[in-house]
């Protein structure tokens, strides 16, 4: 109970807050709780103002969530979806919710768990504006936060309970989560900093690669915008073929005949999807793999050819002789 009586509006908005940041932050409880405080009358917590801080919470969160959709779009959906277990499936899903409900989404992404999060970035990418955006966020927001509050107004006896569990929920987030998920972070960057090393050994450029392509050289050429944004419809440079970057990183009964070089291109500047790829390929011992310095942004932006039309496997199976597994190619790279 005294952990209970600590809490407060202030608190209540930088839970809320956090949470809607995708920091593991229990927001939920914090708001029952305060409801059910309310309602024992054991606290100076009203359960309007509770409900305000909550949604001041959100939508501070949310618009600035919204802002970065609109400023860097799809780059943006995939870091909240890179939280998810299936992050390619948690993007189509969200883009093809949205195209069929609009904004009028965010009346219950909150509750939704995945959805939450890349609502309010895919709000933006999509175009969505200022105005629209606040309305039905602040309405979305005014439900999940007013319910959860009013949950735990209605089940005040319970308070001991709640508490235990958020108290139990913090010890398990410091103690249990919070050494493994350093650990990670620091894996992660370890790997992040060696992808980084050798990508500066394995760049072509684009005028590089135009010249090779116009003299004939075997060059298979591997596009991984596909995963990237929405589906088929996104240029990409001619004879390229559209594949899903997880599997060409996995799959490993791919077959290069010798003479072949390997160029895989994506939409952000940095290429790490790409140079990904070229890094699990090499361990296979493909080792005639390049990364198009700057990607498709690069290519296109020196005025070089694109196309909506890309090649088939079966095209790049004949021209080239590569051997591809079934599954290397998705539903469609046209």
């Amino acid at each position: 109970m005294n952990a209970a009586t600590q809490l407060t509006y202030t608190g209540i908005f930088l839970a809320v807050f956090a949470e809607q940041l995708c920091l593991p932050v229990p927001a939920v409880l914090f708001l029952m709780s305060a409801g059910a405080l309310d309602a024992s009358r054991e606290d100076h917590l009203h359960l309007l103002l509770v409900i305000a801080s909550g949604v001041a919470g959100c939508l501070v969160a949310d618009g600035i969530w919204f802002w970065l959709g609109q400023r860097w779009g799809s780059r943006v959906i995939r870091l909240v979806c890179s939280f998810t277990s299936d992050p390619q499936r948690s993007r189509h899903r969200a883009r093809e919710l949205f195209e069929h409900w609009g904004l009028r989404l965010l009346l219950v992404a909150k509750f939704v768990p995945g959805l939450d999060g890349v609502s309010p970035p895919l709000a933006g990418a999509e175009g969505a504006t200022v105005v629209d955006f606040l309305l039905y966020d602040a309405a979305g927001s005014l439900l999940w936060t007013a319910g959860y509050a009013l949950l735990g107004y209605l089940f005040s006896p319970q308070i001991d309970l709640i508490m235990r569990l958020l108290e139990h929920f913090l010890h398990l987030l410091l103690y249990g989560l919070g050494v493994p998920l350093l650990l990670y972070v620091l894996w992660r960057a370890y790997h992040l900093i060696r992808v980084i090393l050798h990508l500066r050994l394995r760049r072509i450029s684009p005028a590089h690669l135009q010249a090779r392509l116009d003299r004939g050289d075997r060059i298979a050429l591997f596009d991984l915008l596909n995963y990237e944004a929405r589906m088929g419809k996104l240029p990409g440079i001619p004879g390229a073929l559209r594949v899903d970057p997880t599997r060409l990183r996995k799959y490993s009964h791919i077959g290069f005949p010798e003479g072949v070089d390997v160029v895989l291109y994506c939409s952000s500047r940095n290429e790490l999807a790409s140079a990904r790829v070229a890094q699990a390929l090499e361990k296979r011992n493909f080792t005639r793999v390049w990364v198009l310095e700057g990607g498709l942004a690069a290519w296109e932006e020196e005025g070089r050819p694109v196309t909506e039309t890309l090649s088939t496997r079966e095209e790049i199976a004949e021209r080239l002789g590569i051997k591809f597994p079934a599954l290397i190619q998705p539903r469609s790279s046209r």
